[in-house]
């Protein structure tokens, strides 16, 4: 008998599980599909060397989004992305330079902001006659023109106090088409809000093979609370009713944790279960998927299947990332959590 099996084995040949290469080449189609959804080609390279935000990309994040990414307030935002570039030059002159090279060409700028930090005055002999100064912003040109003498043109001005030090902020949008020895968090920093028109676009919807293997509905390092009956559920094979699952998506694991400021990983839920007749308000039903629900139960029409168990409302996360230029940008991606579930 035994003999008649080994047989029976090298005559089928090796069982059809994946190779390692196979299971490899499947995670990198796979994350690649990912970073689709992220509008990226390549995932940026992390940077070289430690590198803090800025503390107003941290701020605006923690205004935008929660601990885990998902928008608070998806009217926040005036477009979808807002990028920082500090300045290049790094000289004792009050000439900023900034790099735009990573601004795609589909994006649409929207709004552009100088910041400056301004110092505590030194301080003088003699008596302080004056409390405030003039600051004016001028973007310097290529080519001099008849208007704008000196090549030269004015963008904002400002009194500001020489009695307090901080931010001063100025809108600069005009000259969106184009230091002074300070710590590197005092370093002046232009911010750009823009949008790049994927808004309330269709992501890819291809289905994404497993990264890796585990249990059904469980993700990585989140326990889920068993609901109560659910073994007698199983044991009388009855599936449970449409509801939220956790599907974590963890940016470490995936090897996406070295340009990915925050957050670490997210919770995009999934949605599983049954729509069983009669179809409940807790089911959270269209008025197509209850008729859907009477035509099937009462078998007035072949071929009609129950409703399906699927997200009825999607809410957007952020991301705030380092670009390949080393610039930290705060990105917000639309319809990447599942915020219920319903029979549709």
């Amino acid at each position: 008998m035994l003999g008649t099996v080994l047989l029976l084995l090298l005559a089928l040949g090796e069982p059809a599980w994946p190779s390692l290469a196979s299971l490899e080449s499947r995670r990198a189609e796979a994350l690649k599909k990912l970073l689709e959804v992220f509008g990226m080609e390549d995932p940026p390279a992390p940077p070289a060397h430690v590198k803090q935000p800025p503390q107003y990309m941290v701020d605006l994040f923690n205004t935008v989004a929660n601990a885990d990414g998902v928008t608070k307030n998806p009217d926040i935002l005036e477009g979808n992305t807002v990028r920082s570039f500090l300045d290049r030059t790094h000289s004792e002159e009050m000439r900023f330079l900034f790099v735009l090279s990573s601004v795609a060409k589909n994006e649409k700028i929207l709004t552009a902001e100088l910041h400056l930090f301004r110092l505590w005055p030194r301080v003088t002999d003699g008596p302080k006659r004056h409390h405030f100064c003039q600051v004016s912003v001028y973007q310097v040109l290529e080519k001099e023109k008849p208007d704008t003498p000196g090549g030269k043109k004015l963008l904002a001005a400002r009194l500001v106090s020489l009695q307090t030090s901080g931010w001063e902020v100025f809108a600069i949008t005009p000259a969106f088409a184009s230091g002074r020895d300070h710590h590197e968090s005092k370093r002046p920093m232009l911010v750009l809000f823009t949008d790049d028109g994927r808004r309330g676009a269709s992501l890819p919807m291809g289905g994404f093979p497993d990264l890796k293997p585990q249990t059904p509905d469980v993700p990585a390092k989140m326990p889920v609370p068993k609901p109560a009956g659910s073994r007698r559920a199983r044991s009388l094979g009855r599936i449970l009713p449409c509801r939220r699952h956790p599907l974590f998506v963890d940016f470490e694991e995936i090897g996406w944790s070295g340009w990915i400021i925050s957050p670490k990983g997210y919770n995009a839920f999934h949605c599983k279960g049954s729509c069983p007749f009669p179809l409940g308000e807790n089911m959270r039903p269209t008025n197509h998927a209850t008729v859907q629900s009477i035509i099937n139960a009462l078998k007035l029409s072949e071929g009609v299947s129950t409703p399906c168990c699927v997200p009825d409302k999607l809410n957007s996360i952020n991301l705030l990332y380092f670009d390949d230029h080393e610039n930290v940008v705060l990105k917000q991606y639309d319809d990447m959590v599942a915020g219920s579930c319903g029979c549709h």
